[in-house]
């Protein structure tokens, strides 16, 4: 019976890791996104039919600065209280409105910051 030959070892050119894997690269604390349950609300048919409905009612115009705008995926439809998870503030038809991205992500943006630094 023939003896198998033994072959050479391919893990000696790898350097040694003093037993443990480098740690992972962790993003900046701008970049990571708190997981919250309401997030995914945002993708159900419901929040689909309230937001277009919401839109026709503003007839596509941002309540804020009066733009009117064809391309829908230039408008947000807002909550004019910030839910901050509430179910019963999130779906209310009456704290809705429209404003165009420019509003949303500039003005809004700044005066919810600014109340929620005066809330703290």
């Amino acid at each position: 019976m023939a003896k198998l030959k033994t072959l050479p070892s391919r893990l000696g050119s790898l350097s040694p890791t003093r037993g443990h894997l480098p740690a992972p690269e962790r993003k900046p604390e701008a970049e990571r996104k708190v997981f919250s349950p309401w997030r995914a609300w945002y993708n159900t048919t419901r929040w689909r039919r309230l937001r277009w409905a919401q839109l026709v009612k503003d007839r596509f115009t941002c309540t804020r600065c009066g733009k009117l705008e064809g391309d829908t995926a230039k408008l947000v439809c807002d909550h004019v209280t910030p839910h901050r998870g509430s179910a019963d503030l999130f779906w209310d038809e009456c704290n809705l409105t429209t404003l165009c991205k420019p509003c949303h992500d500039s003005a809004k943006q700044r005066e919810e910051q600014t109340q929620g630094m005066r809330g703290a």
